[in-house]
């Protein structure tokens, strides 16, 4: 059958619900979306398009150019061998008779094949693909049971579980409905509209009129990055109105398009009194708590003004914003209140306090960790040429502003709500700047301190989180990171590597061990911890496209400084982009095994220049001293790339000794000598790394 003669159809499912929740509804979609495709492919029926929506109380997906039917197979079942299967007497043995039931057959009607071992029992049947209409509900069903769902309810008497009560199941086989009882809700031809515009039952007439239909007369916009391009114009709109630039934030941006089904932005002022309070503040109180986006003006500063979306499309706008308004106040004067409040009390007032509040069983309270992080701070501030007392200074109160209420409210103004408080308590401005620094990097690709104070703080509260985890032995295991510590391991690369620190990761491990711990870090959970945290360069590596071989051939060192081990894999990575550089990997390769087969790896090889014989081991033993000469002051200077470049002109020379000279000669003073040799050549490599590994 051609392409052309093949049926194919338009499909539709949506699962009505109760509005889904706002931040799984990307999520939610994304996979029901592929646990459908992910049967259907199993099952071999094609479909030309795919096509999700998801909103607050829908789920939906239309397939295109679905094929009515999967493609054909043939089943080939294998017997037992025909000596086992036939009897002396000629009549099949209870073996054949057993593989011809099993396959629903009579022994007649068992085929032959023979085989390399010779001939055997065999039987063939052609099995017609799967229908698209039998298996549509199942792989909705199934990508249903899959979806990513921490806690399913149940509602009414029902014993059905999803994440929230389903009220109806659209699905569509072109014009024709799929008759189906999906999560205790029988299939219909029927949506529904907007709960307020439109709240009644939609016929679809067919998928393709799904989208257009529940648009024009359910006042839905199914398509969630439609929803999300109109909000986005929407707000933009406003604040342009407002003479300002509205600031959208994207995680803010998702969860609204996941709350609103017809959306509608409406601008609103608030009063210009609680423009004293710190404007982080006010907009974690009106996008935390309320959904609005915020507007500054052109110079970047917090208007007196926020934006809000809407459900429906109101026919007295101002009353909805009126609405707003009264609602935002008492949060913002909350907000004020907390500002207040907590500037009566210095930030070391609080200090001591610290010691009511439990950091980790085992590890002390948080007066316990910022004790220590005075001590730590301090001394790798000094390693980095900073200021001793305000790293100390910097480390007693950085963990203060917890005490605070802004803090208890807004817990994402940890550290920022810290650095205010200092600042208005007269302390010095990097102690101020290290309050919020101490937490950067937050996230992957999040900016780093600029303060030599906060980034001794950071690096030291990682170390000391580290090490007194590992320490009690919560060591993380597959999946579970309770307390975040790949993002800290990441985060004190990132300062070492990017900071330009030059101090070994062993070290800061050794400080942050004899650092007045309660517990202590053993020698295996030590270099757990080392190899735990060097670890986290595969994943660096890997986002900036450097494949991880080029990592362990660098890690094959031991090497445990960051900073030191960054400049190797950059200068390998540029290495193995060069034309010789595989010739020179194998060569390596082919001289680490030699050297291993003949336990010859020597420290400080010696070549005896009067059992050189072969004018190709005399050409290389000149070319490597010469090059030892000449290379080494790149080494010692850091210039790994340089170094291995130069490198490169060592190649012909290689390739002439191999070709040319037997390495196992019978002579055994020879023989040594040779391998001493090729010792030279690996570790004039090897300073480096270990590029027989590429």
């Amino acid at each position: 059958m051609t392409d052309s003669n093949i049926v194919k159809h338009d499909f539709l499912v949506e699962i009505g619900t109760e509005e889904l929740p706002p931040k799984a509804l990307k999520s939610l979609a994304a996979a029901f979306q592929a646990g459908i495709e992910a049967h259907l492919n199993a099952k071999e029926i094609a479909f030309t398009g795919s096509k999700l929506f998801a909103a607050p109380r829908r789920l939906a997906l239309r397939l295109e150019g679905l094929e009515a039917q999967g493609k054909d197979s043939k089943v080939e079942k294998f017997g037992p061998y025909t000596n086992v299967a036939i009897g002396a007497d000629g009549k099949p043995t209870k073996a054949a008779e057993g593989f011809a039931r099993s396959n629903g057959i009579s022994f007649d009607e068992v085929g032959r094949i023979t085989d390399e071992k010779g001939e055997r029992l065999y039987f063939a049947q052609d099995v017609a693909g799967a229908k698209a209409s039998d298996e549509l509900p199942v792989a909705i069903q199934d990508a249903l049971n899959k979806l990513p769902i921490p806690k399913r309810m149940r509602w009414g008497s029902s014993r059905i579980e999803f994440v929230r009560p389903v009220h109806w199941v659209l699905m569509l086989l072109d014009n024709k409905v799929i008759e189906a009882n999906i999560l205790g809700v029988q299939s219909n031809f029927f949506t529904k509209g907007h709960r307020f515009h439109a709240n009644r039952e939609i016929a679809i007439t067919s998928p393709a009129a799904y989208e257009a239909t529940l648009k024009e007369q359910g006042k839905v916009l199914a398509d969630y990055e439609e929803r999300k391009a109109i909000i986005r114009a929407q707000v933009e709109a406003e604040g342009a109105k407002l003479g300002g630039v509205a600031v959208i934030d994207e995680d803010l941006l998702d969860e609204v398009a996941s709350l609103n089904e017809w959306p509608t932005a409406l601008a609103g002022n608030f009063d210009k009194e609680f423009l004293e309070v710190p404007a982080q503040a006010l907009i974690s109180s009106m996008k935390e708590h309320q959904k609005y986006f915020h507007v500054q003006s052109k110079d970047g500063k917090l208007m007196p003004n926020f934006i809000t979306i809407c459900n429906i499309e109101s026919k007295d706008p101002q009353q909805v914003i009126e609405g707003n308004e009264k609602v935002i106040r008492p949060r913002l004067s909350d907000a004020k209140f907390f500002w207040d409040t907590d500037r009566k009390k210095s930030l070391e007032s609080r200090f001591e306090k610290l010691d009511t509040v439990l950091w980790v069983q085992k590890l002390g309270t948080l007066k316990d960790k910022s004790e220590r992080l005075m001590k730590l701070a301090a001394q790798i501030s000094s390693a980095m040429g900073g200021d001793v007392k305000l790293a100390e200074r910097a480390a007693k109160l950085c963990k203060t502003d917890l005490l605070s209420d802004m803090v208890f409210e807004f817990t994402d103004l940890q550290g920022l709500a810290g650095s205010y408080y200092a600042k208005h308590d007269g302390e010095p401005a990097e102690v101020c700047a290290a309050m919020n620094e101490q937490y950067m990097p937050a996230f992957s690709g999040d900016d780093l301190p600029e303060t030599v104070t906060g980034t001794a703080l950071a690096l030291a509260d990682r170390l000391d989180s580290l090490v007194g985890l590992f320490g009690i032995g919560q060591i993380p295991t597959g999946g579970k990171d309770p307390f975040a510590l790949r993002r800290a391991s990441l985060g004190v690369l990132r300062l070492l590597v990017e900071k330009q620190i030059d101090i070994d990761l062993n070290d800061l491990i050794d400080w942050a061990i004899d650092n007045n711990w309660p517990t202590e870090l053993n020698a295996d959970n030590k270099s757990k911890l080392i190899d735990y945290m060097l670890d986290r360069f595969s994943a660096w590596y890997q986002d900036q496209n450097i494949p991880t071989v080029v990592f362990q051939a660098v890690r094959a060192k031991g090497i445990t400084q960051p900073l030191d081990i960054n400049k190797r894999v950059q200068a390998v990575f540029a290495f193995s982009k060069l034309d010789s550089a595989e010739a020179l990997a194998a060569a390596n390769k082919r001289v680490s095994n030699i050297l291993a087969k003949n336990d010859a790896f020597i420290d400080a090889p010696q070549v005896n220049e009067a059992l050189l014989h072969e004018d190709a081991e005399k050409v290389l033993a000149k070319a490597l001293a010469e090059k030892a000469n000449e290379a080494t002051p790149l080494f010692e200077q850091g210039l790994y790339a340089e170094y291995l470049t130069s490198l490169t002109t060592l190649r012909d020379c290689i390739d002439a000794f191999f070709d040319n000279v037997m390495v196992m000669a019978d002579d055994e003073a020879v023989k040594q000598n040779r391998l001493a040799l090729l010792n030279q050549l690996r570790n004039l490599f090897l300073n480096v790394a270990d590029v027989s590994q590429l």
